[in-house]
């Protein structure tokens, strides 16, 4: 689709990470990190437990610089796939490079597996030394994974096989979504344009556009099907051998959160549907003169939306402005994002849809992906994935092995990013009915975010539990998800049969089983911290000190990055979320805004 908005939507340039697939520097590191991957495993393979702690610290930093190198070189790879997906030489480029990943990752399997099974007593003397005691809590998360884990020689072939298995439908997955186009009017355009249209302010093109999309996905349900049940069979058998109790746990484990604590979450947000998506969709559709809206309309423009489009330059300015007015440091930041190179905004054939935020490695930088048309929930897209890439700038300090952050906590800078700009743009609206829309549009957002993303976790968990007694068809696949969808959006939302194949093509559900949580958990933590935040902001003259202290615990939650659970995150802003009060302390302010949107309505 042409650029209608600025002909200098910037283009990132990976040279930053390398010149090519073929460059002297990609060719190197790949050298180098086969050559250190065999000689740390020539020297410590089955002799970590006589290891000093500082042999255990020489070791572990080993291993990160070899984790980073081939991070920078599959950051490279994904990135250039990322770009343009449609081109055969760069879906071959990242699958080689998935396979040097496998076999490096091989080799070293057994600097985790030995670390976590040593002896407690003998690590607690270890780490007691300073050498070590940096990396603890790295080796804390890495032996939480000991009741879980296979045999040397299995987790070698499970790394080895990776390839031509989980990674390989993952590909296939990919390169169908990205090659599918969808006829309008006697043309074909791709995901992203056919999604820009559900948000068209006329209802006839909404209506054309989800249907059309239905239709393919309905034409390719056997093969998203397919794909759909090997991944899940992949990951039953593995949490079978590695005795997790639940599809979810094993997720729950790597994001650093307790069962209960997600068990909570969803619950919360199930009990409360009826009080937000439900009651807002049914307030919409009245807006709207209507009973009930088709599920094409879910996202449709309100009645006096702000249909303006946003250059791009606007929309850096914008975010500019809203992040150096809460902390400067934070927009100088979002800045190199925007000089030198690290975003990608137009939309062209062959991109991947949506919007990322890369983190790559720390001695790199973050790449952001966007498919960027103008308008108001692109401009706070952006806002989001410049959140994300604060968050991953202010944690690399942390080094490769430490900066990620679990996914409990990875949604946190987005979020808030994304409220930010929310508040400044409301703040500089003039115009009621704009403000009414403005509103409403931030509430569809964090509806989206929290109520729907739970909803789409209740479709795996039942889709994961019934796949547990043999493969399914597209049809009971269609069924779990027309149930949870219903309870999700309610009775204002008309989700008929053109509904049922909408579940093939969510990326999330292939990528990473169960990462869905994630946006509802961070959401509801972010409308928690922020209600901390208002609270500390209400007279900036009275409490510049309270404002400033919130400023500084905030940013050390980012910099911190893996290094901390959410409970110790959360601490100094007296928040915790094993409390039960927690999850609805972030619902309540989602229903106090559909409240404010129904009285403005009710003005009328």
């Amino acid at each position: 689709m042409p650029d209608t908005i600025s002909p200098d939507l910037p283009v990132w340039s990976l040279q930053d990470l390398y010149e090519g697939f073929d460059a002297k520097d990609m060719t190197a590191d790949q050298e180098f990190v086969r050559k250190d991957a065999e000689d740390l495993a020539k020297q410590w393979k089955s002799r970590l437990h006589d290891a000093s702690a500082k042999d255990l610290a020489d070791i572990i930093s080993r291993y990160e610089v070899i984790c980073e190198k081939l991070g920078r070189m599959t950051s490279f790879t994904d990135l250039a796939f990322a770009a343009d997906m449609s081109e055969a030489e760069t879906g071959r480029q990242a699958g080689v490079m998935r396979e040097i990943e496998s076999e490096i990752s091989a080799q070293l399997v057994f600097v985790e597996l030995e670390l976590a099974t040593l002896d407690d007593g003998l690590m607690a003397q270890h780490l007691a030394d300073p050498a070590l005691a940096y990396w603890e809590p790295w080796i804390r998360i890495v032996r939480a994974f000991k009741p879980h884990q296979l045999s040397e020689d299995m987790e070698t072939m499970l790394l080895e096989r990776q390839p031509a298995g989980r990674s390989a439908w993952i590909r296939l997955f990919d390169e169908t979504a990205a090659s599918l186009k969808f006829p309008i009017d006697g043309a074909m355009v791709g995901e992203a344009e056919i999604l820009d249209m559900m948000t068209d302010p006329d209802p006839a093109v909404r209506e054309k556009a989800g249907l059309s999309r239905s239709q393919v996905l309905a034409d390719n349900s056997r093969l998203m099907t397919l794909i759909f049940n090997t991944i899940a069979k992949d990951k039953s058998v593995d949490d079978k051998w590695r005795q997790f109790d639940r599809p979810v746990s094993s997720r729950n484990l790597a994001n650093d959160v307790e069962d209960e604590v997600v068990d909570a979450l969803a619950e919360a947000v199930t009990t409360r549907m009826p009080d937000l998506t439900h009651r807002y969709y049914a307030i919409k559709a009245r807006w709207m003169g209507k009973d009930q809206l088709p599920w094409w309309d879910r996202n449709a423009p309100v009645p006096g939306e702000d249909n303006r489009k946003f250059s791009w330059d606007e929309a850096k300015d914008l975010i500019l402005s809203a992040f150096g007015e809460f902390d400067p440091s934070m927009a100088e930041i979002a800045g190199w994002f925007f000089d030198r190179g690290w975003i990608d905004a137009p939309t062209r054939d062959g991109k991947a849809s949506g919007a990322f935020s890369h983190p790559t490695v720390p001695s790199a930088h973050p790449y952001i992906l966007m498919n960027y048309s103008g308008n108001t929930r692109d401009v706070m897209t952006l806002a989001h994935e410049l959140g994300h890439g604060i968050h991953q700038v202010l944690a690399a300090p942390k080094g490769h092995l430490m900066c990620s952050t679990p996914l409990t906590l990875a949604e946190t800078a987005s979020v808030f990013g994304e409220m930010l700009v929310f508040r400044k743009l409301l703040s500089i609206t003039e115009d009621p009915v704009q403000r009414r829309a403005l509103l409403a549009g931030k509430i569809e957002d964090m509806l989206n975010t929290v109520v729907r993303q739970i909803g789409f976790h209740n479709f795996e968990v039942k889709f994961h539990d019934a796949r547990k007694n043999g493969e399914l068809t597209p049809d009971q696949i269609a069924d779990l998800w027309m149930e949870t969808q219903a309870d999700a959006l309610g009775p204002a939302i008309k989700i008929d049969d053109s509904y049922r194949p909408i579940w093939g093509f969510i990326p999330h559900f292939i990528h990473v089983p169960f990462y869905v949580y994630a946006y509802a958990f961070g959401d509801c933590l972010v409308n928690a911290l922020w209600q901390v935040y208002a609270k500390s902001d209400q007279d900036p003259s009275g409490q510049a000190e309270e404002k400033t202290q919130f400023v500084n615990q905030y940013l050390n939650l980012l910099r911190a990055g893996g290094t901390q659970r959410h409970d110790v995150a959360l601490a100094p802003f007296g928040l915790n979320a094993k409390d039960k009060d927690f999850w609805n302390l972030g619902l309540d302010m989602i229903a106090g805004m559909i409240d404010d949107l129904d009285r403005m309505l009710e003005k009328e």
